[in-house]
């Protein structure tokens, strides 16, 4: 029974496990705002942790950290009845995989919205969070933060004074911290934007041939 869905059940937890082995590490070990290069300047491990949405984006403070991690719930569920409709539907195994990786990566920050205030003490610029404290977690059920920790601030620089408004200022260009499933959501976006054709021309020819007319 479960066999044909494999794809998708592998992508997943393929994308679950490299989320929270990252995040698990990064968090028990980096305290907030410690950077550790990669290559350069322009690609860094920097640690912070996101109350709100993914790519370092916040809504609406403890009520709308709720409303959001309760929209994700649902839209997980939605996901997997969605993934079982196209398995069943016979879709591309391209767009599958695509709509998995969506998923698996809501999936991945509501892990950390549920768990992480609950196992983990409060990290600072300081000290590295404490695993189990005695005397309980940071945060609630759902009220926990998302863990952070990609940064590619590929260049840095100032607006020319010439520039309307922003002439002076400086600017980065992709500040945005994010992580694994942050990832995982975009690449399945991306590539469904990207391959649309190809990933539905499969539907529209099965339907196609389905309505053909038969002769006696």
């Amino acid at each position: 029974m479960l066999k044909k869905y494999r794809l998708p059940i592998i992508t997943v937890f393929a994308v679950l496990l490299i989320d929270q082995c990252i995040k698990l590490y990064i968090k028990a070990n980096y305290p907030i705002g410690e950077v550790c290069r990669i290559i350069g300047d322009w690609s860094r491990i920097t640690f912070t942790e996101n109350p709100g949405m993914a790519w370092g984006l916040e809504f609406g403070g403890d009520y709308g950290k709720l409303a959001l991690s309760l929209f994700r719930v649902a839209a997980v569920f939605a996901g997997v009845f969605y993934i079982k409709k196209i398995v069943n539907e016979g879709e591309h195994k391209g767009f599958i995989i695509c709509v998995s990786l969506i998923l698996a990566g809501a999936l991945g920050n509501i892990l950390d919205s549920a768990f992480y205030g609950i196992l983990f003490g409060q990290s600072s610029e300081y000290q590295v969070a404490e695993f189990m404290p005695a005397d309980g977690g940071y945060a609630g059920f759902l009220q926990g933060h998302v863990v952070d920790m990609f940064y590619f601030p590929i260049y840095e620089g100032n607006f020319p004074e010439w520039f309307p408004v922003l002439g002076g200022e400086h600017f980065e260009f992709f500040n945005a911290i994010f992580n694994f499933a942050d990832m995982a959501i975009s690449f399945g976006v991306g590539i469904i934007l990207v391959f649309q054709g190809k990933f539905f021309k499969q539907k529209s020819a099965s339907e196609e041939k389905i309505n053909e007319p038969t002769h006696p």
